[in-house]
């Protein structure tokens, strides 16, 4: 006789099946089901504006950019079919695709596309914020930036969800958006935020109509819910899948898994300014604590997504010849020594009568960083620091970071969420700190190489600079690289054509096909 489940997994099992119930029947029968692809994810939808949720419907290939980027991570055209820039870097223009319409029926003008762009650089969350804009203006077909002083990632930028253009006709008299009207390949037809977008080929689509013409998707916050989607068909596509997850998967049928290493780092974010951590020999000491094979194995179910320095291998170029990160917890207790912590009271080393004690925050969002902050946990405890976790909202760390309060925090960081890393590394290593970057650390040496490479010149200078970045990362460990990142996606068989994009900047529905 089979024993009962324990009751945290009936529970668990319990809340899947009601979520199922919840999303609808997806049965094969159902004649919704046979055409309309059905994605699951773990990507909630809280507001309509770009720059806050906008992936998902650049995802969805509702919404476009003027500029995208292909599978191998490259610059290719979106809106724009071209791109050039003056000889000193400080103007750039894009010449518009021609005869495109938004999904309201109007044309997409080059003023149209100055009042999106120009409402992106004016929100904050938005990378363009950061470009030196002097001014956008809409000249002919095309669309000119000028710049204040040279900035060669412009284009890079455009690539960027919060970029993305919509009709006048999707703001309000406030200059909210109250409906996402794009020019992509998708419309919206139906939505429900937080949780639900239905989407239809457009009419209106410059190109090629594609051969899956409804698209459904479902925001399911239970991991084990997303695998249970997948292996019982009530999904065609089902992202965010945690390691037990794809174990599921792997073992079913009708069902396959596809994966990519995404330019992705689980980290621990430092405040360098803190009483503790401010001194270089502690970080050193907690980065050697950590025996990272076993916990990527034990966790992630993949040893080799250890993280043997900051940027996987994944971001050639910046992935430069380092001595790898490894644990020696025999050197991390000297060096620990050498800061002046001595023996104290349970295994927790002292000074001054104060035990090494910190706390560490992260969230549930990504499923494993709470199982790997409770193995950092205990690989600490090993050499004498007492570390509190905390699990709870994502917001907390922005937070921490303005109030000082912060220590330490788990992240799951993305180098790229625009085309050319740079943007991303430039922020992450702001002087000023950054929310998810460093915190209360600057190096001089990084300021000037990332400031050489915003201004461009040679390869061989370029690749210097870059691994001036790491290198110096490397060595004072503001970020303490855990593991690398694998984006996961189980994809039913009546799917074919799907590729994992790396960079996440869309979901390339147009390319499948329904298998026949």
């Amino acid at each position: 006789m089979r024993s009962p489940l324990p009751l945290p997994t009936a529970v668990a099992v319990v809340a899947a099946l009601l979520t199922l119930s919840a999303c609808g029947s997806g049965s094969r029968d159902g004649a919704a089901a046979e055409d309309t692809l059905r994605i699951a994810g773990p990507f909630e939808v809280h507001s309509l504006e770009p720059a806050a949720d906008g992936e998902v419907f650049t995802r969805l290939q509702v919404s476009e950019t003027l500029v995208t980027s292909d599978i191998e991570g490259e610059l290719a055209p979106g809106l724009a079919t071209e791109w050039s820039s003056s000889a000193d870097g400080t103007e750039w223009s894009f010449e518009l695709v021609e005869d495109a319409t938004f999904h309201d029926g109007s044309a997409l003008t080059p003023d149209a596309v100055v009042e999106a762009v120009e409402r992106a650089a004016a929100v904050e969350a938005s990378p363009l914020a950061e470009v030196p804009i002097e001014q956008i203006e809409a000249d002919g077909s095309s669309v000119t930036f000028r710049l204040s002083r040279p900035d060669l990632t412009l284009p890079a930028v455009l690539t960027h969800y919060s970029t993305a253009v919509l009709a006048p006709a999707a703001y309000d008299a406030d200059g909210h958006v109250t409906e996402v009207i794009g020019t992509g390949p998708y419309e919206v037809t139906e939505l429900e935020l937080p949780a639900s977008i239905s989407t239809t080929a457009s009419p209106e689509w410059r190109g090629e109509q594609p051969a899956v013409a409804k698209v459904s998707f479902q925001a399911v916050g239970r991991p084990e819910s997303r695998a249970l989607m997948a292996v019982s068909d009530q999904a065609d596509v089902v992202f965010g899948l945690e390691p037990a997850g794809r174990e599921q998967v792997e073992g079913a049928d009708g069902v396959r898994m596809e994966s990519s290493l995404q330019p992705r780092t689980i980290l621990m974010k430092v405040n360098a300014d803190h009483p503790i951590l401010g001194d270089e020999r502690v970080r050193r000491a907690l980065s050697l604590a950590l025996d990272r094979e076993s916990m990527a194995d034990a966790v992630l179910r993949e040893e080799e997504l250890a993280a043997t320095q900051l940027l996987p291998p994944s971001l050639t170029a910046w992935h430069p010849d380092l001595e790898p990160l490894t644990q020696d917890q025999d050197t991390a207790r000297d060096l620990l020594r050498e800061a002046g912590w001595s023996e104290g009271s349970g295994g927790v080393l002292e000074r001054d009568g104060k035990p090494l004690a910190l706390t560490l925050i992260t969230y549930p969002d990504r499923p494993e960083l709470p199982a790997l902050a409770t193995a950092i946990q205990a690989a600490l405890a090993q050499v004498g620091v007492r570390l509190e976790v905390e699990v709870t909202n994502s917001s907390e760390i922005p937070a921490g970071q303005a109030d000082g309060t912060l220590e330490l925090a788990l992240i799951a960081k993305h180098f790229a969420l625009v085309s050319d890393p740079l943007v991303d590394i430039a922020a992450v290593f702001a002087p000023e700190g950054n929310d998810w970057g460093v915190m209360n650390w600057h190096d001089d040496r990084v300021t000037r190489a990332i400031d050489a490479l915003l201004a461009g010149g040679s390869e061989s200078a370029a690749a210097k600079n870059r691994e001036t970045i790491v290198r110096t990362a490397h060595e004072e460990l503001p970020l303490i690289p855990v593991a690398w990142y694998r984006m996961n996606a189980a994809v039913s068989d009546r799917v074919e054509g799907f590729v994992m994009d790396p960079l996440e900047t869309t979901w390339r529905l147009t390319d499948l096909q329904w298998a026949s």
